[in-house]
């Protein structure tokens, strides 16, 4: 049951962890205050935790905890993870781009190894349409371009990629709120990507 509580005793010995190192991850955040559930007993006031969101947490923080710091660990757990760094490697680690797709990557950006959350959506985005087959090497250096000059843009809930062509010819562009779109006849839509389901995968995919 995904509504099943777990004690406070029971999730220490189950979990292998100290009440020190529980009550740490608190205070930094990296475990939500409202998980810790105050019920009276028998003996009194115990803390409850829900069951499955609690271990599953914990898992992911000692799995990730010997690469990142807690403060690091934190904002990835944030709601807000705009300002989160991660290391080039850490990305392939998670799938969020293969090896080969990130030599591409750094070949056409020369930003350096260290990667800030647009850059993510910008790699992130490069693997999905390269590895789909739907663009080339010189769309995927449009596409990048246009993200990059549009950083704002795309963490906005309704903006969309779109890639056409006509004519052999290629055009990249970001729509806003838009229902509906039209191009002249003979214009082909290669793709349609909703940059928030991007955001959302990636965040996935880090958590």
């Amino acid at each position: 049951m995904s509504d099943e509580l777990i004690s406070k005793k029971e999730l220490l010995e189950l979990a292998g962890i100290s009440y020190g190192q529980l009550y740490r991850w608190k205070r930094k955040d990296l475990i939500p205050e409202e998980w810790f559930i105050r019920k009276s007993t028998f003996t009194g006031q115990e803390t409850f935790f829900p069951k499955e969101k609690v271990l599953e947490r914990i898992n992911k923080i000692q799995t990730m905890k010997d690469n990142l710091s807690l403060d690091e660990l934190a904002d990835m757990f944030s709601p807000n993870i705009s300002g989160l760094k991660l290391e080039k490697d850490e990305l392939v680690k998670r799938n969020i781009v293969s090896s080969p797709v990130m030599d591409i990557y750094l070949e056409m950006d020369k930003g350096g190894q260290q990667f800030t959350f647009s850059r993510m959506i910008e790699v992130y985005v490069l693997e999905k349409l390269l590895q789909s087959g739907e663009i080339n090497l010189d769309e995927g250096k449009m596409l990048l371009q246009v993200l990059k000059n549009n950083t704002q843009l795309i963490k906005q809930k309704k903006c969309e990629l779109v890639i056409i062509r006509k004519l052999g010819v290629s055009s990249c562009l970001l729509l806003i709120n838009s229902e509906d779109f039209y191009f002249e006849p003979g214009t082909k839509v290669v793709t349609v990507l909703s940059m928030i389901t991007c955001l959302e995968e990636i965040k996935a995919k880090l958590l």
